[in-house]
């Protein structure tokens, strides 16, 4: 039995043997050839990734240790105290603590082969739509050094043009009198009044038409009243009622003052719409007597004088 174990063993050390052998003449082909190609200058190694040549040193030496700890084996000496198991070891080690660099640049060496491969980029990269920190250096004064020279000698050479100035369109209204002027800021006034808030309300109280309904939102009511909301539908599905916190209180109060203040200190300009006061002479201003005057001027210049 143990005589048919050793030779199924031979057999398959014989057939793995052999692919090896292969793969070793397929690989030294390779080789030969990637060789033949950096000789002749065809592939440039001058530009590589420094951490994928220290990856291959590495393979390349704990291939060839391996492959010395094989040979041992096959002569039948011991491995204690080899110093190339090792060695085995220690690069084994540090090729396990660089897997997770390599995964981390798995992404950028596969676009840089690819690149390489097909000389572009691809067009759906997302590194192609990345800010470039150049674009943030200002380049005003380097293309202001370089074009002050040419620009001073085209403006020599070139006739000079009357370029109008850049003026802002204003409306004209010189052929305007001083009634018309007043007739049209009068009628503003008065569609101001008419629009006005207090207007709407006297017109809603005594109007005798249907009243419209508008919805309005108010910015300082959303979030409390999407919080109301939310306490209402959360009492009816359970049929709980919550109570109401000293901050919700607090927050009701504040918004029922800032109401109130806001109706109060609501005054609306209707004092267009009077009649009676076109038919009034204009008040003239009254003017002060020149010693009295005179008195006013210097003692604001004074008060003037003391804040500086």
């Amino acid at each position: 039995m143990a005589t048919h174990v050793t030779e199924q063993d031979i057999s398959k050390l014989l057939s793995f043997l052999k692919g090896l052998s292969d793969q070793v003449s397929d690989v030294s082909s390779s080789i030969q050839s990637l060789l033949k190609k950096v000789d002749s200058g065809e592939i440039s190694t001058s530009k590589g990734i420094t951490f994928l040549e220290v990856k291959y040193h590495l393979l390349l030496s704990y291939l060839m240790n391996l492959t010395y700890v094989m040979l041992q084996k096959t002569e039948g000496r011991k491995l204690s105290g080899c110093p190339a198991v090792d060695r085995l070891v220690e690069m084994r080690t540090v090729l396990e603590r660089m897997r997770p660099i390599d995964q981390k640049l798995q992404y950028q060496v596969d676009k840089l082969v690819k690149t390489a491969l097909t000389g572009a980029i691809a067009e759906n990269d997302p590194l192609r739509y990345r800010p470039n920190p150049a674009n943030l250096r200002s380049k005003l004064e380097e293309e202001e050094n370089q074009d002050e020279s040419s620009e001073e000698e085209e403006e020599e050479a070139k006739p000079k043009k009357y370029v109008p100035p850049k003026v802002v369109a204003m409306h004209y209204d010189g052929d305007e009198t001083v009634k018309q002027r007043q007739e049209k800021q009068l009628e503003k006034a008065k569609k101001r009044a008419l629009s006005s808030a207090l207007m709407q309300e006297l017109k809603g109280e005594y109007f005798d038409g249907p009243e419209e309904v508008r919805e309005g939102v108010n910015l300082h009511r959303l979030k409390e009243d999407k919080e109301a909301r939310h306490k209402i539908e959360y009492e009816e599905d359970y049929f709980v009622r919550l109570p109401v916190t000293r901050k919700e209180k607090q927050a009701q109060r504040r918004l029922a003052t800032t109401s109130s203040l806001k109706s109060l200190t609501r005054f609306d300009d209707i004092t267009a719409l009077d009649q009676t006061r076109e038919d009034m002479p204009a008040k003239k201003k009254r003017k002060l007597p020149s010693k009295l005057r005179k008195k006013l001027q210097k003692s604001a210049a004074k008060k003037r004088k003391r804040k500086f």
